[in-house]
């Protein structure tokens, strides 16, 4: 059961509504649903009305009992008026194919309260509050076609026929149309059926493809997809920058877990190198890197280097004095 005046719409924001959209394949897909969903339960009956304005063809289809259902494909709409067993004249289905052009949208309303530029009208069969589905089309951009054809040239549909619409794709990629950017590519409809400009907008940005890349080069790597591979259009460099994230991730894991043992004197290699004398843990002088933080500057090492206690019987340097005030501020400052 409906409730009236409001009208029912298969616009989301309705015909004329400012942010209302160019029809694309969702739209259609949406359209269909409402179709379906407002008149599952309805009779119609009569002629079909076409407005005087409309330059579309009249459609000659008159029944005193009929289902109406709707089916999308891309950037159409097929609906198909059925008769009921038993209903007059005696005739088959017809089916019309929508193309919404740039406002078109179906409407369920009062038959006494026709919104403007409804320019094909299917009225409700009595008994009950007699209804009209209206096609809406403010710019009359919309066009409808008798006979229930798709149009020709098309691809698959995006959103039913997936794998058909992939490998459509896939099996053409040395057309000529791939040749483009890959933000022309997208409007083709003989490959991307249903996609327009805002979608192309939004795939290519959500997607994080420059939309000035050549369209082959996007597309050749689903040749190539293994499974667990990104997706089917993942940006370009986007699975090397995880390796690499997770390789820094997992050397910064082993720093934490591993951290340098405080204790561990320089190697010989090191002592040989700067010509220090090796010492035992019980030569080390007190104030040496077992009381300071690993992560320490190494100036302060080398001031405590300068103060090791001669081996050999020789003097203490005079400095010991001047070079102690330097390093405690630091180590100070690191902790």
């Amino acid at each position: 059961m409906h409730t009236w005046p409001n009208l029912l719409s298969s616009s989301p924001t309705g015909p004329g509504h400012p942010s209302h959209r160019m029809p694309e394949g969702p739209e259609l897909h949406l359209a269909s649903h409402f179709v379906n969903e407002a008149c599952r339960e309805l009779v119609f009956g009569g002629c079909v009305e076409k407005s005087p304005v409309s330059r579309n063809p009249e459609v000659p289809f008159e029944s005193s009992a009929y289902h109406i259902s709707a089916l999308a494909r891309g950037k159409e709409l097929r609906l198909t008026l059925s008769p009921l067993p038993g209903a007059q004249p005696p005739r088959g289905p017809l089916a019309l194919v929508f193309r919404f052009g740039m406002t078109g949208s179906f409407q369920l309303v009062p038959s006494d309260a026709l919104p403007p530029h409804a320019h094909l009208r299917f009225y409700t069969a009595p008994p009950g509050p007699r209804l009209a589905l209206c096609f809406v089309d403010i710019r009359r951009f919309g066009h409808w076609d008798l006979g229930g054809k798709w149009q020709p040239g098309r691809g698959p549909c995006v959103l039913l026929e997936y794998e058909q619409f992939r490998e459509n794709v896939l099996r053409n990629l040395a057309d000529k149309a791939f040749d483009r950017p890959i933000c022309e590519a997208l409007l083709d409809q003989r490959f991307f059926n249903g996609i327009g400009n805002y979608l192309r907008a939004e795939i290519l940005y959500r997607l994080r493809i420059p939309p000035f890349e050549k369209a082959r080069t996007v597309l050749e790597a689903l040749q190539q997809r293994r499974p667990g591979d990104p997706g089917p259009l993942a940006p370009k460099g986007g699975k090397s920058r995880k390796k690499k994230s997770k390789g820094a991730q997992r050397g910064s894991e082993d720093q934490v877990e591993n951290p340098p043992s405080p204790n561990k004197a320089p190697s010989r290699t090191r002592r040989a190198r700067r010509g220090l004398p090796e010492q035992t843990a019980a030569q080390q002088p007190e104030g040496t890197s077992l009381q300071r933080d690993p992560e320490a500057p190494c100036v302060p090492e080398k001031g405590k280097r300068r103060r090791q206690p001669a081996t050999s019987g020789r003097r203490r340097p005079q400095k010991i004095k001047a070079d102690t005030p330097s390093s405690e501020p630091e180590e100070t400052s690191v902790s």
